[in-house]
């Protein structure tokens, strides 16, 4: 891919799918729009400056093809973007940003290039320390980003005033103040910049449209920023917690921001009309949640009378009757949901303050509504032990929800989780990609008592005797038919390479 005229800003969604996914990637992980490039592309824009974008990912580039793109780009400012599909995934794509970073200033050493996104604004300096970036931003980004532009339009840039700017002081690395978050969403950050992306290039999850729904077009979007609970495994909050400070909240307060359920329609219906979008993530942490907002937006879906497929993300505890059987006429056709584990203990470990009649009740009534079930569960958090594990696969079993994501406990930087693991000296992957669910080198979080090893054998285990069980194949075949009980048996014949040691 090469972006042919300069420009201020050129952001990078880096690539390097196959080393996340293994072969997974070809077919049936997702292909996302990458949508914190999205958001800060709108940013700029309305700040007076040219923008551009380079999807690395959707256009499968290496990161030499990527740096190449740059270089003939020629921008002002090169901005990776270290963001993924959740919070998680962050992590996971450093390897192919650094990577970008480092080729781009073989090829011109004179690039100016940042990182933006979650995991960086976990680790600032050590990020800047450890990769070929001028820059990094220690906050959410879009007003770090603006700042440095305005900057870089002087021959002698004054970097100390830039809000949230990691970056070299001659050889010391200097943190300037943090940025504040941005409060006014539907006028600051109004959404996506659809037009600088291929649409044609996104695909939903393979379980998203079971029963034969066409995979593409394929469109995500935020109608809330943060989470305002403290799950510990969880780095939601990483690249909000500075920003935080600066309005004056509490360390133990978590912002959430809303767009109004207005703005949302409005980029809805764009994507409807102008793309033909039918699939939709809500890639909020946790959309289910204030249900005037939730009744807000789905109501205004309704009056258009889309046939649309959508998923976001709820809790047990959010669930309330009141809004499954709205959120179903809207088109919410699937919510994913967090169970964790079947122990009351281990849960309760990771605020997960829910029991099992909390967890078999909320399910049937998202059934009862007619919204298919992604029940997410973990393995290896800290309180695990091969028993409570056994126990988890025996519910999933239970619970037999229409998809199931089997996790392994992992220490993301940002998390909880990481801070307990750096305090307890427990081994953490030797490079960024071992945080990732499927990559070969995957390295999840030890337990009190097992091994890393013994946590990722059993979870990739317990993937394959799911999605094998002959109950859940009739249960899937019954609702959703004969080849979506094709695809999954031929899912669980790709086995993924992993060292157990």
């Amino acid at each position: 891919m090469t972006v042919s005229s300069a420009c201020d800003l050129l952001l990078i969604n880096p690539g390097g799918r196959k080393k996340v996914y293994q072969d997974l990637a070809a077919e049936l992980a997702a292909v996302e729009p990458p949508v914190w490039v999205g958001l800060i592309a709108a940013f700029i824009r309305q700040k007076g400056f040219s923008v551009r974008i380079v999807d690395a990912n959707a256009d499968n580039l290496s990161s030499g093809e990527t740096a190449q793109a740059i270089v003939d780009a020629n921008p002002t400012l090169a901005a990776v973007v270290v963001y993924g599909h959740q919070p998680s995934a962050s992590t996971q794509t450093m390897p192919a940003a650094g990577a970008i970073c480092r080729e781009t200033k073989q090829l011109n050493p004179a690039q100016k290039m940042m990182l933006v996104g979650g995991h960086v604004a976990a680790l600032p300096e050590r990020t800047l320390r450890e990769e070929a970036a001028d820059y990094v931003s220690g906050g959410e980004g879009p007003v770090t980003v603006w700042q440095l532009l305005e900057a870089l339009r002087s021959p002698a840039p004054d970097l100390g005033k830039v809000l949230g700017l990691c970056y070299w002081d001659r050889d010391a690395v200097r943190l300037n103040p943090p940025a504040p978050l941005i409060k006014d969403l539907d006028h600051e950050l109004p959404g996506m910049a659809w037009d600088l992306l291929d649409l044609s290039k996104y695909r939903a999850h393979n379980w998203h449209c079971f029963g034969g729904r066409d995979r593409e077009p394929y469109a995500c979007l935020y109608t809330t920023l943060g989470c305002p609970f403290h799950c510990s495994f969880c780095c939601i909050q990483a690249p909000f917690k500075t920003g935080e400070r600066v309005l004056g909240y509490k360390e133990s307060v978590n912002s959430y921001r809303y767009w109004s359920p207005q703005n949302i329609i409005r980029q809805i219906d764009y994507l409807v009309e102008r793309y033909g979008v039918k699939n939709f993530k809500f890639a909020d942490e946790m959309f289910v949640l204030n249900k005037s907002h939730v009744l807000g937006i789905c109501d205004l879906i309704i009056e258009r009378k889309y046939d649309l497929n959508i998923w976001a993300y709820a809790r047990i505890d959010t669930c309330e009757e009141s809004m499954l059987a709205k959120l179903r006429q809207a088109g919410f056709t699937w919510l994913g949901i967090g169970v964790e584990s079947a122990s009351q203990y281990v849960r309760d470990g990771v605020e997960k303050n829910f029991g099992k009649r909390d967890i078999l009740k909320t399910l049937d009534r998202v059934r009862q509504a007619g919204i298919n079930i992604g029940a997410n569960f973990i393995f290896g958090l800290p309180d695990d032990t091969l028993e409570t594990m056994r126990d988890t696969l025996d519910l999933a079993l239970e619970i037999c929800p229409d998809w199931a994501n089997f996790y392994c406990a992992m220490a993301y930087p940002g998390s909880r989780l990481y801070d307990l693991a750096v305090e307890k000296g427990w081994d953490l992957p030797e490079s960024w990609i071992g945080y990732s669910q499927h990559s070969f080198e995957t390295l999840p979080l030890r337990t009190e008592r097992l091994t890393a090893g013994e946590v990722l054998r059993f979870r990739d285990q317990a993937f394959q005797i799911f999605f094998s069980d002959p109950g859940y194949l009739r249960y899937v075949e019954g609702k959703f038919g004969e080849e979506t009980a094709r695809h999954i048996r031929q899912m669980t014949s790709r086995r993924l390479e992993r060292k157990y040691a």
